[in-house]
């Protein structure tokens, strides 16, 4: 019986499952749909209209068109399905587009929690952040929402607070931190910014983050859909912490490059961003600076061991793909 499979992972797993995804073409949830065809499992994906190509093993999943607004192309992908994972998550907004983490976030998320309840798929995976709160900055406020709003259901749910994902983006339109920062910061010929809040630069770079490699994410969600012992449980997920400029150091040397860091303070970069972080070429947002001040760090160590996960390094050799 499926209560007997939770602790089988070590041998693969149990049973094929039809798992509801949403987010199928994003960066994580790219990996997601690996994780679960490698288990034997079968992606149901809601996938919008001509962004089919950017599904990772498409022949392999069961594609349903529409987008997260349609709420029958949520019922149609819930439908018959073992379990729903939502994974669907933006950096930053662009309102005039119709990008928000309102929708994206809290009503998309919503919208699947209800139709999983009405169509009596009980399993729901829910991707959050670490640092979600309810006086945050907008990003991590719906991704509290979201997980207010599924906690108090009941269903069988699970959730992920990762911190800093790194890995492979595979393509262009997935957003990476690593790969993001090597563009949008350090291939620029000037020192590499060392935030910090207040006048003195003596505090520069004094926050940390604790990245984990996106395998790693991924293969937490799909062991945790059969594994009883994480129903109704939340779970942050971060590597060995690293303050900023190590992180900057790190990256730079991945890519084979030298790059000196300069104090930055917060206020000058945040006026900046007032003015143009509305525009996608501009690198950061005034919530990403506050954000990434706050630090990112949680100890997983534990979660690590009970998941029987091999936590994957950040390092030069795991960065690799910064190369390119």
């Amino acid at each position: 019986c499926r209560k007997c499979q939770g602790n089988q992972h070590s041998r693969g797993t149990s049973s094929i499952m039809k798992i509801a995804l949403f987010g199928a073409t994003g960066f994580v949830g790219s990996y997601i749909v690996d994780e679960l065809i490698k288990n034997g499992h079968k992606p149901i994906v809601l996938v919008r209209k001509n962004s089919e190509k950017k599904l990772i093993q498409s022949s392999k999943c069961k594609i349903n068109q529409g987008d997260i607004n349609d709420m029958d192309a949520i019922n149609k992908t819930i439908e018959g399905t073992d379990a729903v994972i939502y994974c669907i998550g933006i950096i930053r907004e662009f309102p005039n587009k119709g990008i928000t983490f309102e929708n994206l976030h809290f009503h998309g998320a919503k919208r699947c929690i209800d139709s999983a309840k009405k169509l009596g798929i009980n399993r729901f995976i829910l991707m959050s952040a670490n640092g979600a709160k309810i006086d945050g900055t907008g990003y991590q406020e719906t991704k509290h929402l979201a997980e207010e709003y599924l906690k108090y259901t009941n269903l069988d749910w699970t959730i992920f607070r990762p911190s800093l994902i790194f890995g492979n983006p595979r393509s262009d339109d997935r957003p990476e931190f690593c790969t993001q920062l090597k563009k949008d910061m350090l291939s620029l010929p000037i020192p590499a910014p060392n935030f910090f809040n207040g006048l003195n630069p003596l505090n520069a770079g004094k926050f940390a983050l604790s990245p984990i490699h996106v395998v790693n994410v991924a293969t937490f969600f799909v062991k945790s859909i059969e594994m009883e012992t994480t129903r109704k449980k939340t779970y942050h997920l971060g590597g060995t912490a690293y303050y900023w400029k190590d992180i900057i150091l790190t990256i730079a040397k991945a890519y084979e490059k030298k790059k000196w860091t300069i104090p930055a303070p917060a206020f000058a970069i945040n006026i900046a961003a007032t003015f143009l972080g509305r525009f996608a070429w501009f690198p950061i947002t005034k919530e990403q600076i506050t954000m990434l001040l706050e630090g990112n760090v949680c100890d997983s160590s534990e979660t690590f061991n009970a998941f029987n996960i091999e936590q994957t390094p950040f390092n030069t050799e795991t960065l690799h793909y910064l190369k390119n």
